[in-house]
């Protein structure tokens, strides 16, 4: 299946999901990472700095990456951007497509989930004539998840989780790889352990080591209870 998880900057993917992501490339899922920005500028980052930093975690992850390149901080939910998606989801032919919640204070995640939004619609679309059209065909994405990368002190209220047992080390360190933004600031080390208890904690509701959050708006679909983690309840 493809499937493609967008951020607002890199190091968005990996702290919302990156076990997730780690779990399904070893399912034989093609997953590709778009990044909107490159996330510069920061206190101890460079555009060079940046792309290395994401090259690394995308590779410790397994995954290609893609960079759109709209200005970091002036990102907001315009045509272009919503088609530049699009264009992403046809070329990709994603099936399942992830974005940041629909809440947060910063306003380039809310812009980015608006315009990831349209950009499903879009993509569907045919007799399109701009070339962002040209680059595959139309297809319409079956899923929409939501990943959690916020900037509130918001308590996450997932509709599904995902369990990502063994997965966690690979998450941690496809973080760590951001070295300009959590190891180079001392402030931002305490990121990585609430990332961590906030994993511990969502795998104690399944019964597992770890679990990462997700919210759906459309109901999911079950023929059969098999693949259910009901272990420890």
């Amino acid at each position: 299946m493809n499937v493609l998880v967008v951020g607002p900057h890199p190091d968005d993917q990996e702290i919302g999901m990156g076990g997730t992501i780690a779990r399904l490339v070893e399912q034989g899922h093609d997953v590709l990472l778009l990044d909107i920005t490159n996330g510069e500028p920061t206190p101890h980052g460079s555009p060079e700095v940046r792309a290395r930093e994401a090259a690394k975690a995308a590779e410790i992850l397994g995954v290609k990456r893609r960079l759109l390149d709209f200005p970091n901080r002036y990102v907001e939910n315009t045509l272009e951007l919503r088609h530049a998606i699009a264009s992403v989801i046809r070329e990709h032919q994603a099936q399942i497509v992830f974005a940041p919640y629909l809440e947060d204070a910063h306003p380039d995640h809310l812009a980015v989930t608006q315009a990831v939004i349209g950009a499903r619609f879009a993509a569907r679309l045919v007799k399109v004539d701009e070339a962002w059209g040209q680059s595959g065909p139309p297809i319409h994405p079956k899923w929409l998840f939501f990943y959690y990368a916020m900037h509130l002190r918001k308590v996450h209220n997932p509709t599904f989780l995902f369990d990502i047992s063994g997965y966690e080390d690979r998450k941690i360190a496809a973080i760590e790889a951001y070295h300009s933004q959590f190891v180079l600031p001392e402030k931002n080390r305490k990121v990585l352990k609430g990332i961590a208890a906030l994993g511990t904690y969502f795998g104690s509701r399944l019964g597992v080591a770890a679990a990462e959050p997700f919210f759906t708006q459309e109901p999911l679909g079950l023929i059969s209870f098999d693949g259910l983690v009901m272990e420890g309840h």
